[in-house]
């Protein structure tokens, strides 16, 4: 594999210690203590990560708790303290070409299996993991190609299993495409992904009652399997445009005609989060996913019913609002579709000033993410 050595790679793992369960030491009682140390072989580096995150069983939930448990990356003008533990503890994902960019968040176990690999330079001090090599995203994104291969094939991440064969664009300071990354591989480093998520709904004729399709997803998915989604929802590959994505996914996914959600589907905007993974995502937890996801409405008739097409979803329910906020208080949706959900609720007034933490519920549908987006 060009630029990168496979055995280099191998033959690193055996002595890389196990993520504590501690975390990060506060960098004013000891930063030194929270630091990996240079590989050599009279010093075994310590990866300590941020304690892994459970999920947050408490039922009912409240709506603030819903966007807490999907937006669940500290804020610094809440809790200052907290917000630079993890951001001292992290390695700062860079490129040559912007030195003093940061692209993505990485654990330290994940940057601990950079070290000493061709085109890549962890450095300690400065907190970064640098990919060197490569003039343009072209060239970026064949050595990333081949050290997530590489990844894969040792079978150290566990993330890695769910491999899509999908690319995920990760952009610059100017919007520049730096390069693309496999899908399964984008939490290892903690880049910003896209997607479209979109709610499809009928209204009765008689009453103007509301009934939005539910979908559940499969219990064989490795990611919050058995839990319920958007109607349609799916990532947007490198080259792909938001609305081209979206009816793709909505024939995959749903079976709905493509002349009709071109025709009727509403593009509403966009919600953005920075979420912390747990165990229902499926691989290692506690891995960074900040995300974008592009939102449309969809008024369908009551004769386009949407069907499975795919091994992704078990079956659609037609649930009144009510009904959907129940499950949504009982914590059966995926977290970010319930972000989603409660963007439609505001924008349709099921959800208005007169709830508890309206305005902050709001401004937590659209995080300004810290890193450089599309």
């Amino acid at each position: 594999m060009n630029n990168f050595s496979f055995a280099n790679l191998t033959n690193m793992l055996p002595s890389l210690t196990s993520p504590t369960n501690e975390d990060p030491v506060p960098p004013e009682q000891g930063a030194e203590e929270s630091r990996v140390e240079p590989h050599d072989a009279e010093s075994e580096p310590q990866a300590i990560d941020p304690r892994p995150l459970t999920p947050d069983n408490q039922k009912p939930k409240s709506n603030i708790q819903l966007i807490n448990e999907c937006d669940n990356f500290p804020y610094f003008h809440n809790d200052a303290r907290r917000y630079m533990q993890h951001v001292n503890t992290y390695y700062h994902l860079q490129v040559a070409a912007y030195p003093d960019v940061t692209l993505g968040y990485v654990l330290p176990s994940v940057a601990e299996i950079f070290r000493g690999v061709p085109a890549w330079e962890l450095n300690d001090d400065d907190r970064t993991l640098t990919l060197v090599h490569g003039k343009d995203q072209a060239e970026r994104s064949a050595i990333v190609a081949s050290t997530c291969s590489a990844l894969r094939e040792t079978g150290h991440f566990t993330i890695l299993k769910g491999w899509r064969n999908e690319l995920y664009p990760v952009y610059g300071p100017k919007k520049d495409l730096l390069f693309s990354v496999e899908r399964a591989a984008s939490a290892l480093l903690g880049v910003v992904t896209y997607g479209c998520h979109m709610t499809a709904y009928v209204r009765s004729e008689e009453t103007d009652e509301i009934k939005i399709w539910t979908p559940r997803r499969a219990k064989t998915k490795q990611t919050y399997g058995g839990m319920l989604d958007n109607t349609v929802a799916g990532g947007i590959a490198t080259g792909e445009d938001a609305f081209e994505g979206l009816v793709r996914e909505a024939a995959e996914e749903a079976s709905l005609p493509e002349d009709i959600v071109r025709k009727n589907v509403t593009a509403t905007g966009v919600v953005s989060y920075f979420h912390i993974r747990d165990s229902r995502a499926g691989g290692e937890t506690g891995l960074l996913q900040p995300e974008v996801q592009y939102i449309y409405d969809l008024e369908l008739p009551e004769d386009v019913i949407p069907k499975p097409s795919d091994d992704e979803v078990e079956e659609f329910y037609l649930l009144t609002v009510d009904e959907v906020k129940e499950k949504l208080r009982d914590g059966e949706f995926k977290p970010n579709c319930a972000v989603v959900l409660l963007d439609f609720f505001v924008r349709h007034g099921f959800l208005t000033a007169r709830e508890d933490d309206y305005i902050q519920i709001v401004a937590r549908l659209h995080r300004l993410l810290e890193f450089p987006t599309k």
